[in-house]
C-alpha cells in the first residue's frame, strides 16, 4: 500500500504546484519534474515490477489513473495560462473604437499654382487661348526672333543657362549661333512658335517655368513662373493694351487699385513700358512696403516691334499687336505682402497653409 500512498501524494503535490504556477515556463518545469524521463511519477511506475503479483492489476490501474489526472490537470492549467496571457495582451493593446479616427488634412494647390490659374481664368474670360512650349529652347526662338541683338546682355552666359554650345569661335559678338540650346529665360519663345504656325488674329497667353542664373534672394529666384501674353490683329492700339492690363490688375489685386504706365525699353516691343499698381498696404499714400512711392511694379509690356513680325512672316503693315510679361511669384508677393520670395520655395507647411 506504500506505492498507492506515494501515487496519491504525487497527485496532491502536482495540484499544489499547479496552483502556484504563474507562467508557461514554470508549468513546463513542473511537467518535466513529474512526467519526464526522470520524473517522480515515471520513476514510481518503473517500480511496478516490485509489486506482488496479486496487487499488480489494481496498482497498475491506480497508477494510470493518477498519470491521466496529472496530465489533464497540467493541460487545463496550460489553457488557463494561455487565456490569461491573451487577456493581458488584449488589454495592453486595446484601442477605444469609439474615439474618432485621425483625419488626413486635405491637400491644396501651391500658392503659385493658384495664382497662375487665376491669371489664366482672367484672360480665358477675355477669349485668350492658353499655349505651352518647351523648357529647352534654341537661341533663335528665345532671343533672335524677339529682336534681341547678338550683343544683348541677356544672351551672355551670366544671364542664361546654356545646355549645348555648337557655335564656332568668332561667330557673332558673343560666339553664339541659332543652334545653341538653353533653358528658356522667358516664355516669349512660345509666342514666336505660335506666330510661325498661325496667322492673325492671335489672342494668347503662355504660362510656364523659366530659368535664369540669378542668386536666390528676397526678390530673385533662379527658377520662377512667368505668364506672357500676345495679341496680334488689325487695328490694335496702345489703348487696347492699357484697357486689357487695367482690367487684369483690378481682377487680380482689387477693383480699387489704380495703374501707372512708365516708359521703358524691351527689344521686342516699341513703345515699351512698365506697369505699376497702387500699393494695397497704404492705398497709394506711401509706406515702407512701397518704399514711400505709393506704387508697386508688377509687369512689363509694349506694342510688338515690327521686326518681330518680319521674323515670323506676319505683315507689319497690316497687323499690329501688343505683348506683356507677368511674374507669378511677384504677383503673389505683392498681393499677400510677402517680404521674401524664397518663402514660396521652402515647402514649409506652416507658411503654405495660410493660402
Amino acid at each position: 500500500m506504500a506505492m498507492s500512498d506515494d501515487l496519491k501524494a504525487i497527485e496532491e503535490q502536482v495540484k499544489e504546484g499547479l496552483a502556484k504556477v504563474s507562467d508557461p515556463k514554470e508549468l513546463d518545469s513542473l511537467r518535466v519534474k513529474t512526467l519526464g524521463r526522470k520524473g517522480s511519477l515515471t520513476a514510481l511506475m518503473h517500480m511496478m515490477g516490485q509489486v506482488p503479483a496479486d496487487q499488480r492489476p489494481a496498482m497498475g490501474k491506480l497508477a494510470n489513473t493518477v498519470r491521466a489526472n496529472v496530465e489533464a490537470a497540467i493541460m487545463e492549467r496550460g489553457t488557463e495560462l494561455a487565456k490569461q496571457a491573451m487577456a493581458k495582451r488584449m488589454n495592453a493593446e486595446a484601442a477605444d473604437i469609439t474615439l474618432p479616427g485621425r483625419r488626413l488634412s486635405p491637400g491644396t494647390q501651391h500658392l503659385i499654382s493658384q495664382i497662375r490659374e487665376e491669371i489664366e481664368d482672367v484672360f480665358a474670360g477675355l477669349g485668350y487661348t492658353v499655349e505651352d512650349g518647351p523648357f529647352i529652347e534654341d537661341v533663335y526662338h528665345n532671343f533672335t526672333a524677339l529682336n534681341a541683338p547678338e550683343n544683348h546682355p541677356s544672351r551672355s552666359a551670366s544671364d542664361t543657362f546654356y545646355v549645348v554650345d555648337n557655335a564656332p569661335e568668332g561667330k557673332g559678338d558673343l560666339g553664339l549661333s541659332a543652334s545653341d540650346l538653353l533653358l528658356r529665360t522667358q516664355t516669349s519663345g512660345v509666342q514666336v512658335h505660335v506666330m510661325e504656325k498661325q496667322q492673325p488674329p492671335i489672342y494668347m497667353i503662355c504660362p510656364g517655368t523659366v530659368f535664369r542664373p540669378d542668386t536666390a534672394d528676397a526678390n530673385h529666384l533662379p527658377q520662377f513662373t512667368q505668364v506672357e501674353g500676345l495679341v496680334v490683329d488689325e487695328g490694335i492700339t496702345f489703348g487696347d493694351l492699357k484697357g486689357t492690363l487695367d482690367y487684369f490688375t483690378r481682377e487680380i489685386f482689387g477693383k480699387d487699385r489704380a495703374t501707372r504706365y512708365r516708359p521703358h525699353f524691351f527689344p521686342f516691343t516699341e513703345p515699351s513700358c512698365e506697369v505699376d499698381v497702387s500699393c494695397g498696404v497704404c492705398g497709394g499714400k506711401g509706406c515702407r512696403f512701397c518704399k514711400g512711392t505709393g506704387w508697386l511694379e508688377i509687369l512689363g509690356c509694349g506694342m510688338v516691334d515690327p521686326n518681330v513680325f518680319q521674323y515670323v512672316g506676319i505683315d507689319p503693315e497690316k497687323y499690329t499687336g501688343f505683348a506683356f510679361g507677368i511674374g507669378v511669384e511677384r504677383v503673389a508677393a505683392l498681393r499677400y505682402d510677402l517680404p521674401d520670395l524664397r518663402a514660396l520655395m521652402t515647402g514649409d507647411m506652416r507658411f503654405l497653409r495660410q493660402f
